[in-house]
């Protein structure tokens, strides 16, 4: 039963099961009864999102991907890739993925975040850092982004 990595707030999968939400905050102006069946997420967990800092630089990547600075975006966004993949390194954030992965073996789950576009999400390098452990990932909520979020930046590229 693959992990299903998706937008937080899209349509369920019918096979999809518990939904986790990764990301730092819970969704704005939406009461806390109605997460779930709003398609948000049934838990919240947002150990495996990126700390403030760390997310400061994906967001100024997208700022400057939005004004037409794709090498400055470019340079930014591999700084967030390497800085995040070296938070999920930590311990506890290594062995909740370890767990997440050996789940995938036998359980029905998702996890995501709101971004639109998975190329530029922290959710796609959740992705390769699941794959990375032997998670059965479902191929077919691939995002088709423009940029593969983290496979192009390994465990060696974390200083």
């Amino acid at each position: 039963m693959p992990i299903r990595i998706v937008q937080l707030g899209s349509p369920r999968h019918a096979d999809e099961g518990l939904r986790i939400g990764t990301v730092r905050r819970p969704p704005r102006g939406v009461p806390k009864a109605e997460f779930a069946s709003r398609d948000y997420y049934d838990v919240w967990y947002p150990e495996l999102s990126p700390q403030p800092d760390t997310m400061h630089t994906a967001l100024e990547s997208h700022r400057l991907q939005d004004h037409g600075q794709q090498a400055e975006a470019d340079k930014l966004w591999q700084q967030f890739v390497r800085k995040f993949r070296k938070e999920m390194a930590e311990p506890a954030a290594s062995r909740t993925l370890d767990l997440l992965a050996a789940l995938s073996q036998h359980s029905a789950f998702a996890i995501g975040c709101y971004c639109e576009q998975e190329a530029r999400c922290h959710r796609g390098i959740l992705r390769s850092l699941l794959k990375e452990r032997g998670a059965d990932i479902a191929n077919g909520d691939k995002d088709t982004g423009d940029m593969d979020p983290g496979e192009n930046y390994t465990d060696d590229t974390v200083h």
